[in-house]
């Protein structure tokens, strides 16, 4: 269909007229009684397999537009924005392994994986990735295990499944801070998939934008963008006020790292989102309990951060000095993790003395940190740094550190 025709047909459905209708208006707008243009005339046009040329202006006139507007190019088809069925792995995962021969597992099986689970959780708040990996690793297998081959109703199915998205999250994130980030996003998707069976919006949106989290850190900033934009649809308005700030903060996060001033201002406007959404979060409002860190203090960082990656350190190191103050010195890589974005930011308010100085705090503090996080901050923090190497206190430590 060419672009006149595709203009004629939309036009003509935009007014509810048959194509009989249209050939009869035509006509009436060119005076004509003897009514030469028939249905079959109309279909030809629309279709391209013949064009109006003198009859365009009385066509244009029927239709109530301009000629222009009949003779304009079509836009490309907008494409179909993603969802996160765009993101579950090949096949399926998750499927039976041919008749369940398994024991028969029940609820309290349940509660016990979501214990462990819970216990992982709490152990990566102090713990890394490289020291984590394993455990995670063996867990996860063992429920992926149990639930294809045990036997169980439907319900202690769907809470499986549940707890074995939870159980990805988790996984996907110690394997990321391990820095295997192809085991991670295998690990998300399948998470992903498992919430999606259990219809868990809500851990399939948290799921998905620890994905989209890792994309935006990883040099996949435009997957990072879509995947995170795609979690905080796919969660929709119902979703807890905890969880739809989260989503909106990687939102924020995905932004800013695909760069752009519209990207920027794209991502103040999440973070003020997020802060709302958060504030309608009450003692009476129910969230899972895997998001019992999202506060104000965590929405503060990902502020404080989005400062500090849009170059802008007079609002950036006020935050995060604020953040560091009342921060618990026992999660030792989140400290090393936040005080790498204030030496960043000290470095672009050209303070390169305070830099060097917290610099060196983060290299002492993650030495003995298992998190390639840690490290790859370790090594943008001397990078940013090369340009102060005339500064004695900069000099010294890019010199006990020339990994830079």
């Amino acid at each position: 269909m060419g672009s006149i025709g595709a203009n004629i047909k939309r036009e003509r459905e935009r007014l509810g007229w048959s194509q009989a209708r249209l050939a009869r208006e035509v006509c009436r707008s060119a005076g004509i009684a003897n009514d030469p243009v028939g249905r079959q005339e109309v279909s030809r046009w629309e279709t391209g397999k013949r064009t109006p040329r003198e009859w365009l202006p009385f066509l244009a006139a029927a239709l109530g537009v301009s000629v222009e507007v009949l003779s304009a190019p079509q836009k490309p088809a907008e494409p179909p924005l993603p969802t996160l069925a765009d993101f579950l792995p090949e096949g399926d995962p998750l499927s039976p392994l041919g008749a369940r021969t398994g024991r028969r597992i029940g609820i309290g099986d349940v509660d016990d994986l979501q214990q462990r689970v819970h216990g992982l959780r709490l152990a990566d708040d102090v713990l890394a990735g490289g020291d984590l990996i394993r455990p995670a690793l063996r867990e996860l297998r063992s429920a992926v295990k149990l639930y294809r081959e045990a036997t169980h109703t439907s319900e202690v199915g769907r809470q499986l499944l549940r707890q074995i998205g939870e159980l990805a999250q988790i996984a996907g994130w110690i394997a990321s801070d391990a820095g295997q980030h192809a085991e991670a996003e295998r690990i998300y998707r399948l998470g992903i998939s498992a919430a999606r069976q259990a219809e868990d919006h809500t851990l399939a949106g948290n799921i998905a934008g620890s994905l989209a989290y890792q994309f935006s850190n990883t040099g996949r900033e435009a997957e990072g963008l879509t995947l995170a934009q795609a979690a905080l649809s796919g969660a929709g308005s119902d979703a807890p006020p905890k969880a739809r700030a989260l989503y909106l903060d990687r939102v924020a996060w995905a932004h800013t790292k695909a760069g752009g001033v519209a990207n920027g201002q794209q991502a103040m406007r999440a973070l003020g989102e997020a802060g709302q959404a958060l504030s309608e979060d009450s003692e009476g409002t129910k969230s899972p309990a895997y998001l019992y860190w999202v506060d104000a203090g965590e929405l503060r960082v990902m502020e404080s951060r989005v400062y500090t990656e849009l170059r802008r350190p007079l609002r950036a190191v006020p935050l995060l000095r604020e953040v560091l103050s009342g921060y618990d010195a026992t999660h030792t890589r989140e400290m090393a993790l936040y005080l790498s974005w204030l030496a960043v930011a000290y470095a672009d308010a050209n303070e390169p003395e305070e830099a060097a100085a917290v610099a060196g705090r983060v290299i002492s503090i993650s030495s003995d940190v298992a998190s390639e996080r840690t490290a790859e901050r370790v090594r943008v923090i001397l990078s940013r740094l090369q340009e102060y190497a005339a500064v004695p206190e900069v000099a010294s430590l890019l010199a006990d550190h020339p990994a830079a």
